[in-house]
């Protein structure tokens, strides 16, 4: 029995214990996810050679060259790079990039502004205020966003007077079907630093934000924030203006013959566009405020109340600080959506990334490479949007203790 039991343990590993790794989660999830990787990667290799291989056939040209070939097509819309019809399919898409940042940023901030505002609107207590905020975001958020812009574009067209006939809304700024066009500085060589000083004081705010944060942790008394902020962001780009010899050469828009010329302007596609995501998004961005405020609990609002505080001090000091950490993930989502539905912009005429590389895909035939540019800068923004808002959603998260 002795020598059976000797043989069998020399014998080597029995059938269960040759398969007990297989049974381990770990090592099981392991195997899953390269045989998955595996399939990806064979299946984006067929792919790509089924493509070449048809495109081949086919005799159409592949790769990126022709970016560096003569566009030969005009750009309306030019106001941070310039181009003329003999620059470049990569010049052009770059004018087309520059442009759909410009609608997505500034609408991003003034949809932030906007639907914050009829969030809290839709709480007032006058009953008044509270359903005209309920009215817009409902109509909002239930008209499709294309239709929006139609309607901008049309009562842009339709009710402002011709460009001869322009309305002064400011000193030298003038509305008109022409668009908006207002002062703008002559350049000089300052303004460049300019633009990276404001850059410098935006990092001396966070820089003053997190030491301020840190003295109230310690001490207990919040020092100023709005002062401060106020004397960086002016105070820097002043300082370098004044070194710069401060230059006040401004180009004022003025009357000619049949429009106005001077300045700098704002096209009426721009405005269209602008208006339409920022209304559109601020909509559900109201909805995201109003649901964050309404899930902090009731007795915040009771204590901070007891304590004499006003509502508007309640709101600020109490409420809000506790609903951003629900508030910031959703909004996130929307800040990505009007950065994608910038692309209906073709539809008005608004020169923006998609109708620049439409332009560029009939031209040169190479669907699959401005399809592929136009797909990797909407990934590279949404990326990045995503981004900054994680880090600022892990910045301001509530430290429990």
């Amino acid at each position: 029995m002795a020598e059976q039991a000797a043989r069998r343990g020399g014998a080597g590993p029995g059938p269960r214990e040759s398969t007990a790794f297989l049974r381990d989660p770990r090592i099981r999830a392991i195997i899953y996810q390269v045989l998955v990787l595996g399939g990806v990667i064979l299946l984006a290799v067929y792919l790509v050679s089924n493509t070449m291989t048809n495109l081949e056939q086919r005799s159409i040209r592949t790769g990126f060259g022709f970016l560096q070939s003569e566009a030969g097509f005009y750009i309306g819309e030019t106001t941070l790079v310039n181009y003329a019809a003999s620059d470049s399919y990569g010049r052009a898409f770059l004018v087309g990039i520059s442009n759909t940042l410009r609608v997505a940023l500034i609408g991003i901030v003034l949809a932030t502004i906007l639907g914050t505002i009829a969030g809290v609107a839709r709480l007032s207590s006058n009953w008044l205020i509270a359903k005209l905020a309920s009215i817009y975001v409902e109509v909002m958020r239930n008209v499709p966003l294309l239709l929006q812009l139609f309607f901008w574009y049309g009562l842009i067209s339709a009710a402002l007077p011709a460009s001869r006939d322009a309305v002064a809304i400011l000193p030298g700024t003038y509305l008109s079907r022409s668009g908006l066009q207002y002062p703008a500085p002559i350049a000089h060589w300052i303004h460049p630093w300019m633009l990276l000083s404001i850059l410098v004081a935006l990092g001396a705010c966070y820089a003053y934000y997190r030491w301020a944060k840190q003295k109230q942790a310690q001490t207990g008394v919040e020092p100023r924030l709005f002062l401060p902020f106020v004397g960086f962001l002016l105070g820097f780009p002043v300082i370098v203006w004044l070194i710069g010899g401060a230059p006040m050469a401004v180009d004022m828009p003025e009357l000619g013959a049949f429009r106005l010329v001077g300045g700098a302007a704002m096209s009426p596609e721009f405005l269209a566009l602008l208006l339409g995501l920022t209304f559109y998004t601020a909509g559900f961005i109201a909805e995201i405020v109003r649901a964050g405020i309404l899930a902090v609990p009731w007795g915040q609002t009771e204590a901070a109340s007891s304590l004499g505080l006003k509502r508007s001090f309640v709101l600020r000091l109490v409420l809000l600080p506790q609903a951003l950490r629900i508030i910031i993930p959703p909004t996130t989502s929307q800040f990505l959506n009007l950065t994608k539905n910038s692309s209906l912009a073709v539809a008005i005429g608004y020169p923006d990334l998609v109708s620049v590389g439409n332009t560029t895909l009939n031209q040169t035939g190479q669907a699959i490479e401005c399809i592929s540019i136009m797909m990797a800068c909407y990934l590279f923004f949404s990326l990045s949007i995503s981004f900054f808002m994680n880090w600022y959603n892990k910045n301001i998260a509530l430290v429990e203790r």
